[in-house]
């Protein structure tokens, strides 16, 4: 019996003999059911329809999404080192085919996941490639709906998931949304990998929101600390969650006049 999927964000319930009542993500403030009322797949009925991409953006990472758009229109990271694989952020499908390719890239040894936005198809990947860990923050339990004993729920405010590569804690739109910081990239120079908890805008700025599908903005005080928490993180590039959302040059400063800039506009002078 396959595990429903909420057709709007792409998350992934627990197996059951009927759909949930609702999708608890699109039922939080922050984002909203579809208008057109809740609707559920499965991966059965997805892989009819659907198959994965897969893009190298540069030496070592990978790009991996899926079409047609699904959900948000999510895009995860395959990144590869020398001491394993670790997926960032999770797509909401899987097929034979797409764990064959991954398998012949060095499979995975970990997931690690920026907010309730990456989920997606975490446990199936997690079993596809031997019950790898699913690093979780635990600020973020209770968006979890399909709990496994491969999720590992972290606390504290980072954790270095393998040699160089460290879950950090940032908080902004959940309490518990994370980046991944890879440092240095296989390319040398540092890369930061923010998901949809920092928006990578089309003007190549960023973003700070309570709720991107509302408008609502985050506090200055929350923006404040997390342009402090990134200041002294030694990074060049930046990949946001879908595909055309990077900054290829100067990503930290590129962070820092964003901050000013989101301040200055929500009204807080900025002392920056």
């Amino acid at each position: 019996m396959p595990a429903f999927i909420c057709a709007t964000c792409g998350t992934h319930y627990p197996v059951t003999d009927m759909p949930p009542a609702g999708c608890t993500l699109c039922q939080d403030p922050r984002f909203g059911v579809n208008p057109a009322g809740q609707a559920w797949t499965t991966l059965p009925e997805m892989r009819q329809s659907h198959f994965t991409t897969f893009r190298r953006l540069e030496p070592g990472l990978m790009g991996v999404g899926v079409q047609p758009h699904f959900g948000f229109g999510q895009r995860a990271l395959l990144l590869r080192t020398t001491h394993g694989n670790i997926l960032w952020d999770c797509p909401a499908f899987l097929d034979d085919a797409t764990t064959t390719i991954v398998n012949a890239l060095g499979g995975v040894a970990a997931i690690a996941l920026s907010s309730p936005i990456g989920y997606g198809a975490m446990v199936d990947w997690s079993h596809a490639f031997g019950s790898v860990p699913i690093y979780i923050h635990a600020a973020d339990r209770k968006f979890v709906p399909r709990l496994d004993s491969a999720v590992v729920f972290w606390e504290d405010n980072a954790v270095e998931v393998l040699a160089g590569i460290t879950l950090i804690r940032c908080g902004g739109q959940f309490d518990g949304a994370s980046v991944l910081h890879w440092a240095p990239g296989a390319s040398g120079q540092g890369v930061l990998m923010v998901g949809d908890t920092l928006r990578i805008h089309p003007d190549r700025q960023v973003g700070f929101m309570r709720s991107h599908a509302n408008g609502i903005p985050l506090d200055t005080e929350t923006v404040l600390r997390i342009g402090e928490l990134m200041a002294d993180l030694p990074f060049e590039v930046m990949y946001g969650g879908t595909w055309d959302r990077v900054i290829q040059h100067n990503a930290r400063s590129v962070l820092a006049r964003s901050v000013r800039r989101h301040v200055d506009a929500v009204g807080m002078p900025t002392m920056l």
